[in-house]
């Protein structure tokens, strides 16, 4: 077996889900629609949710902005697809923790998602990685508001 380092499976990673986006595109009917855009780079993105009860049963985003923003974004989409929000919720934060060097990051649980962890590497696109994250907690947060 072939163990890429952190940097080569960032890369790899980010590549794969910049070029062949997950759940992008309009998600309708949808339960919370938000947008939030990070001036600094240019980076865009919608974020649509549905839910069943408290459970996340349909996410998509729209966006543009660079692979880092955009990768992000598609991982996000599924790995909290079918996700109760409680845990959606505790997902973006510890994603939020790992970027910010605050944990490590649990590559069992995480699985891919780890690999953004190699955007620390580059302080200026933190900010990058994380907007759907951010922009995540706060849909929940609406969401939330509405139940």
């Amino acid at each position: 077996m072939v163990h890429l380092s952190l940097e080569e499976l960032y890369k790899e990673v980010i590549l794969d889900h910049y070029r062949d986006p997950r759940n992008k595109g309009r998600l309708d009917p949808h339960d919370v629609a938000l947008e939030r855009n990070n001036p600094l780079c240019g980076d865009e993105i919608e974020l649509f949710l549905k839910f069943e009860g408290d459970d996340v049963t349909g996410i998509a985003f729209e966006g543009k902005g660079c692979s880092i923003s955009q990768a992000s974004a598609s991982m996000m989409t599924e790995k909290v697809q079918g996700l109760p929000a409680k845990d959606a919720r505790e997902l973006a934060e510890s994603i939020k923790r790992m970027m910010a060097g605050e944990e490590e990051g649990n590559a069992d649980a995480l699985g891919d998602l780890v690999s953004l962890k190699g955007v620390v590497k580059y302080p200026v696109r933190i900010k990058c990685a994380l907007l759907s994250w951010n922009t995540l907690l706060e849909a929940l947060d609406e969401a939330s508001e509405k139940s």
